[in-house]
């Protein structure tokens, strides 16, 4: 399980000390999530981007909608300032005023605390930052009363953890058999599940609610030396990094040298890559209840 709590604290500096290695990571659910956005996207009006990360989903919706102004919100407040920090970099670098005219914008907290004064949004997305919720019905619900009638909700998540490689590959050489479950549980895999995914947003007051899966690359390893590179990555990010930390010296120097070779037997034109299978999610908002 992985909180939002956690996000706040321990789990938010680590992907913001990370931040480079995890958007390489994330490039191609970026391109598919983008597509899915950009399709739906109005020309005009306010967005927001919950669980924004270091921006990215926020800057290339600012960019493929010149006139929409768009909000990145997240729990942690290390991604944030990594988020506003791109922002005014493209600004200098582009010319376009994005940080200026306050077009794009980062804010710190919790989405359901912090969408009611940017309302009515026309648009609201997000790339993986909805798995986290303590109670998801409550969240998405706040979400869809900030929403303007008919307007678009937009994100990606995993699928089942048995359909991501990258997550299998690291669960055998940590030695561990998660089961899967129909319940929620905050964390990574928290709406893998598609009944319950589409249940949560029914009852949330989202309509349409549609699914699309896509298996994607996920580049966790490039350089000189792509599987260190790799391992420093997993050190940090994802299933195998609590366990490492937990390990004795011994242990932890045999689970490494079976996540190495789980990672040599990945590499491919010098990078090391696994498969990513994610939802994308797209549902309108209702008239209010």
């Amino acid at each position: 399980m992985t909180s939002g709590a956690d996000w706040s604290a321990r789990v938010g500096a680590t992907w913001a000390a990370e931040w480079r290695r995890t958007e390489r990571a994330f490039a191609d659910v970026a391109r598919v999530l983008d597509e899915a956005i950009v399709a739906v996207a109005p020309d005009f009006g306010r967005a927001a981007d919950v669980g924004c990360g270091v921006g990215s989903t926020t800057l290339a919706l600012a960019a493929a909608r010149p006139g929409l102004d768009v909000t990145g919100i997240d729990l942690a407040a290390p991604l944030a300032a990594i988020a506003r920090e791109r922002a005014a970099a493209l600004a200098r670098d582009t010319k376009t005023g994005h940080d200026g005219d306050r077009r794009v914008d980062f804010l710190v907290g919790d989405a359901t605390a912090v969408l009611p004064p940017l309302a009515p949004l026309d648009l609201i997305v997000s790339r993986h930052g909805v798995m986290f919720f303590d109670d998801p019905v409550t969240s998405f619900a706040a979400m869809a009363r900030a929403a303007r009638p008919g307007a678009s909700l937009v994100f990606s998540c995993f699928r089942a953890r048995e359909e991501n490689d990258w997550a299998t590959a690291l669960d055998a050489a940590v030695g561990v058999s998660p089961r899967s479950t129909d319940a929620y549980a905050p964390g990574p895999s928290g709406l893998a599940d598609h009944a319950l995914t589409q249940n949560v947003l029914a009852a949330a007051g989202w309509l349409d609610a549609t699914a699309t899966r896509h298996d994607v690359r996920y580049v966790v390893g490039a350089g000189d030396d792509p599987i260190a590179d790799a391992l420093a990555f997993f050190r940090c990010i994802g299933p195998a990094a609590s366990a490492l930390a937990a390990a004795t010296p011994d242990e932890r120097a045999a689970i490494e040298r079976r996540i190495v070779a789980a990672l040599a037997a990945r590499i491919c034109d010098g990078t090391v890559a696994f498969t990513a299978a994610i939802w994308i999610w797209v549902a309108r908002a209702g008239e209010p209840s």
